[in-house]
């Protein structure tokens, strides 16, 4: 059975390894760029779920199903690869503002004990003991929770890459979808197929497409008369380098606060992020410096020794937020009974691609 992935960055790749370990399906990837240049390259990896206030349904599921594979998936890709993925298991550390509400947390720990998932609050004394770098009079306090992660999205997505390759999966890179071919319904079905996609790199036959495009997935859809609307959402982060590490060097969790990330990755380098910043007309954003220099100043606010950092680089990325409707957007594209979806994570793509690789699969070998 022939599955083709249109798409590559963390999600698409997450997909191709998940179905990798399905025997009998020859899988195809295709992307017009490298993997991991688009929304991924951009973002942080800190992965919020048991600290996130999604507390049922499928948001929590997704998330629960994610943060438990994180747990395997890591090591299974480092000894499948040989490459050292950068994961921290340190934990998040939310902190909190004055005027945050201590009872909403106090629910939110009592559910995820409930759950089996443990959270912890912190008054300023224990914050002060365990990350002596967070000093700011407006903290009164802080949640930490030991379980969640962070990761570097890029390395991750080259793991999976390399992983399927290993398993089989074939890669074409710098190749552009021309066309999604359609074959008319006949009578009797109420849905039409899809049996190949169209390339410049030539014909793919496909018994399965999963569209994985991100921001690309919109004008795919639209070539199917199926036009899911997904935006684009920017977000700027830079990286840091100090000439110690913050606080305590065996404890360095990622910190939030106010959705300011300060995230360590390796030694004396932290990356901090990330903007949140709409089109104004059309999609076209062009990144707002001010509103970079903005998050900076709340992260020195937060750990005023970062007033010291050397900026070694900033950079920007396009997130997918779909439009009219939450994200993801995973499931049959309506009207085809062999095109998935798989796309519109906006900010939680990192997060949520185990889960929704998770998801694909269950849609094809159920089928």
């Amino acid at each position: 059975m022939n599955v083709v992935i249109i798409g590559c960055g963390v999600v698409g790749a997450a997909i191709a390894y998940e179905l990798s370990q399905v025997k009998g399906l020859k899988i195809t990837v295709i992307d017009r760029q490298p993997p991991a240049q688009a929304s991924t390259g951009a973002a942080l990896g800190v992965l919020m779920g048991v600290i996130s206030h999604k507390i049922k349904g499928k948001a929590w599921q997704m998330r629960q199903t994610s943060i438990q594979r994180y747990e395997t998936l890591i090591p299974e890709l480092e000894s499948l690869t040989g490459a050292k993925i950068p994961f921290n298991r340190q934990g998040i550390l939310s902190l909190c503002l004055e005027e945050e509400n201590f009872l909403r947390w106090e629910k939110l720990v009592e559910t995820r004990h409930s759950q089996g998932w443990q959270l912890e609050i912190w008054d300023t004394p224990k914050l002060k003991n365990f990350c002596p770098q967070v000093n700011n009079t407006k903290i009164t306090g802080a949640v930490y929770s030991p379980q969640d992660r962070q990761i570097d999205p890029t390395a991750l997505t080259l793991a999976l890459v390399a992983a399927a390759q290993h398993k089989g999966v074939n890669f074409k890179f710098g190749v552009n979808v021309l066309g999604l071919p359609k074959s008319e319904r006949n009578n009797q079905e109420e849905s039409a197929k899809c049996p190949s996609v169209e390339t410049t790199a030539g014909k793919i036959p496909a018994d399965w497409i999963v569209i994985a495009a991100g921001l690309g997935s919109t004008p795919l859809t639209a070539q199917l008369n199926q036009i899911i609307d997904i935006r684009p959402v920017l977000g700027q982060a830079l990286q840091v380098h100090l000439e110690h590490p913050l606080g305590n060097p065996d404890f360095q969790p990622a910190i939030t606060g106010n959705d300011v990330h300060i995230v360590p990755v390796g030694g004396k380098d932290y990356w901090i992020g990330a903007t949140v910043e709409f089109p104004n007309n059309g999609d076209e954003i062009t990144p707002h410096q001010e509103l970079l220099e903005s998050v900076k100043q709340q992260a020195i606010a937060f750990c005023p020794e970062l007033a010291t950092a050397t900026i070694i680089r900033t950079w920007s990325g396009l997130r997918p937020r779909p439009e009219g409707r939450p994200a993801p957007v995973i499931g049959e594209l309506p009207g085809f009974s062999n095109v998935l979806l798989a796309t519109g994570h906006y900010r939680n793509g990192v997060l949520l691609a185990p889960a929704t690789a998770h998801a694909i699969r269950e849609m094809i070998i159920s089928n």
